[in-house]
Parts: structure tokens; sequence; C-alpha cells
């Protein structure tokens, strides 16, 4: 049995290609819905990314502080995957196209990647915190960007929901990150 993947070079079924606005009628022209639709995919890229970062660490962490890590890295992971939702239908409101394959966010996302083997408690929450700085470094000038261009509902998705959750989140792991200093 052949297990190599399908690739259907003619693109037969698509209905819209990767960075074709659909006609939308929200009142905003299409060069604010398209320069918002490329940031918000990145977000969407690097929230994946964090997403996927997060359960692998839920699975593979260790340690002293194994359980307190196990919960809040599900907690964690729950909440990236709204923000995912959230910035995917933003995406497609605004006529575009969402990522959602692996090999998109991997070529899209600038977060580090963690290695397949297992890491320390202390390597997973530095990943992490890296992670949460990158989208938190990119969300705040696009929000901005979109505020500008009149695009409200992007720039309020990015503030309440990306940036808060992110600054909180970054907030906790930090704080795991200065009770192990504590520890030793």
């Amino acid at each position: 049995m052949d297990h190599s993947p399908q690739v259907n070079a003619d693109n037969a079924g698509v209905v819209q290609e990767f960075g074709a606005l659909a006609p939308v009628h929200i009142g905003l022209p299409e060069q604010t819905r398209s320069q918002s639709v490329r940031g918000l995919n990145r977000l969407l890229a690097h929230t994946m990314a964090l997403r996927d970062a997060y359960k692998k660490a839920h699975w593979q962490t260790s340690g002293a502080t194994f359980y307190e890590l196990h919960l809040l890295f599900d907690k964690h992971y729950e909440e990236q995957v709204t923000i995912m939702d959230a910035l995917a239908e933003r995406i497609q409101t605004l006529g575009g196209v969402t990522f959602a394959l692996a090999g998109d966010v991997a070529g899209e996302s600038s977060i580090a990647r963690a290695p397949r083997g297992r890491e320390s408690a202390h390597a997973q929450l530095e990943r992490l915190a890296g992670a949460h700085e990158t989208i938190l470094l990119d969300a705040r000038p696009l929000a901005r960007h979109a505020a500008d261009a009149g695009d409200d509902g992007s720039n309020d998705l990015i503030v309440s929901q990306v940036v808060r959750a992110n600054e909180l989140q970054s907030w906790f792991i930090g704080q795991h990150l200065a009770l192990q200093a504590e520890r030793g």
C-alpha cells in the first residue's frame, strides 16, 4: 500500500487561492483587508506554533513542579486554541484564507521549534516565554496599524485577545521561572 502524500497539482476543488481575497461587504477597502489578513495569518501561525509547544510541554514536563506545570501547560494550550480560532475567523471575515497546515506554520512563524527530545522544565518555560514575546512583538504594531487603517475589528481582536492573553500567560510562565530560580 502506498502511504506517500497525494498532491493534486491542478488544485481541483479549490474555490479560493491562498493570498486572494473574497469579496465581502464589511466597509473596509481591499488594501486594508489584505494587509490585515497577512498580519493576522502571521499571528495565527505563531499561535499555532505556541499551541503545539504547550501541548508538547504538557505531555513531556517533569520534575518537582510536574503537576502544577502539567495543568498550567494544558490550560494555556486551551486558551491558545481559543485565540487561534478567533484569528482564523477574523481572517475569513476579511475575505482571506487562513493558514491551516503544519508546513505553512513552520514556514511563517519565527517561534523557535522545540527539540524532539524531552526538555527540562526550565528549558520548556524559557522556550514558552520566548514564544510569547515573539507574538507580542508582532501583535502590538499590527494592532496599531489596523487601528490607523480603520480596521477596528482586527485591532480589537489583537488587543483584547492576543495581547492580553499572551501577556498574562507570559507572566504566569515568568512566575514559574522565578520560583525555579529561588529553588536553585
